[in-house]
């Protein structure tokens, strides 16, 4: 059974990824943050990261099992960005 402090500390990190992946969320939609960019997917990378950590200190798994698989997703697309592009993907 977790502890009342991992309870609390695990709350707090949701409300912190919720604001944060929302905010990254708005600023997409407001198109001031592209989905493509880095500080997008950086966003979504560390949201993710905290979700599933949080939920694996309480326990849940299906938010493990989800965020894990969101912060994989994210981790993947952004590590591409970093990637030198080839001849074929600048003509696109």
């Amino acid at each position: 059974m977790p502890t009342t402090a991992t309870l609390i500390g695990s709350a707090g990190v949701a409300l912190l990824l919720l604001a944060l992946l929302l905010l990254a969320f708005l600023l997409n939609i407001a198109r001031l943050m592209p989905a493509a960019g880095r500080p997008y997917m950086l966003a979504n990378l560390l949201g993710a990261s905290l979700a599933c950590y949080s939920s694996y200190l309480i326990g849940f798994m299906p938010f493990v099992v989800l965020e894990g698989v969101w912060g994989a997703v994210a981790l993947v697309a952004l590590v591409r960005t970093l990637l030198p592009r080839s001849e074929a993907d600048r003509g696109r």
